[in-house]
């Protein structure tokens, strides 16, 4: 059985999803691309039908399933487009701008009473989390006591405000966390530099352990995310990234990417592999879902809301939806 996929948008992480859907993922097809910049999905679109309107993408009996790679403010009305029209949707993240927004997705899928939305928090595809989850589940290191996390970025891109450092940028630690050892948040505390950058975010967890996560969006050296799980018993970390190493003339060098891609290539192809199977399988995968999606956002709301004050913030949770339990 092959999936017949439209991709929504054709930037950066469009041209992505395209290649990976095209080269690396079996049972799919890329069907049919759309982009406000027609010349855009036609320089990806191959074979597959260039539409004007993602909206008719959606509706066409030609298009099995969905993927978003749009700008972020499109993502809220396209999810609940594709729910309506019952395809399964792949967004990228951010589920929607807002709690609001993502609340409404949400209500939506409920009514529906079937799930048909993954969030792209693609960490969760890494052979590295995904190993670290196994080592944790297996109580190889103990009782969870910390979690260490960091987000380096080279240099963050001119749209990238101060508030993003938590909205764009720290969601995928609340994801993570949430997802490594399934347990909520509870507390906050975040510590700012007075350029805004970097930044130290401690974090409380339900299950009693604590986390603490560097944000630094412009370290100048290249891109790292890493993460380290101290337990009661012994620690287990995510691996280096693989570079060669290179000797020469008294010195030894290794490559550090310049952006996310290179790091997460396996779990990008790997989410969207797990994703083509769920659809044809009608078994679930661990992606996250459009609960997931909202309580990231409405997490990260509160955080902003009270950035500025230095104090430590208790997160004000709903109950979890029978739909996602």
């Amino acid at each position: 059985m092959s999936i017949a996929v439209g991709l929504i948008g054709a930037g950066v992480m469009g041209m992505e999803h395209g290649r990976i859907l095209s080269m690396h993922t079996p049972n799919a097809r890329l069907a049919g691309v759309c982009d406000f910049d027609s010349e855009k999905a036609r320089s990806i679109a191959g074979k597959a039908r260039v539409f004007s309107d993602p909206l008719d993408l959606i509706a066409s009996r030609e298009i099995d399933a969905v993927l978003i790679a749009s700008p972020d403010s499109t993502h809220a009305d396209l999810v609940q487009a594709c729910i309506a029209a019952e395809k399964p949707v792949l967004c990228e993240k951010p589920l929607a701008m807002t709690a609001e927004q993502a609340r409404l997705v949400v209500e939506a899928e409920c009514s529906k009473e079937r799930a048909f939305v993954q969030v792209g928090y693609m960490r969760r595809f890494d052979p590295g989390y995904e190993e670290l989850k196994r080592l944790y589940e297996a109580n190889t290191v103990g009782n969870p006591e910390i979690l260490h996390n960091f987000h380096r970025n080279p240099v963050a891109p001119d749209w990238m405000t101060g508030d993003m450092l938590i909205t764009n940028a720290f969601v995928h630690e609340i994801d993570i966390m949430r997802w490594l050892m399934n347990t909520e948040l509870e507390a906050v505390r975040i510590t700012v530099a007075d350029k805004g950058d970097p930044m130290m975010i401690v974090t409380r967890l339900a299950n009693g352990a604590i986390s603490s996560t560097e944000l630094f969006m412009n370290c100048k050296f290249g891109y790292q995310v890493h993460a380290e799980l101290v337990g009661a018993d012994g620690t287990v970390a995510l691996p280096e990234f693989s570079a060669p190493v290179i000797n020469t003339s008294g010195h030894r060098a290794s490559h550090v990417p310049r952006n996310w891609i290179p790091r997460f290539t396996a779990a990008y192809q790997a989410q969207t592999r797990r994703w083509i199977q769920s659809i044809a399988s009608g078994a679930p995968n661990h992606g996250a879902t459009a609960w997931d999606g909202y309580i990231t956002t409405l997490i990260a709301e509160q955080l902003v809301k009270q950035i500025g004050t230095d104090q430590t913030i208790m997160l004000d949770l709903p109950p979890r939806p029978l739909l996602y339990r």
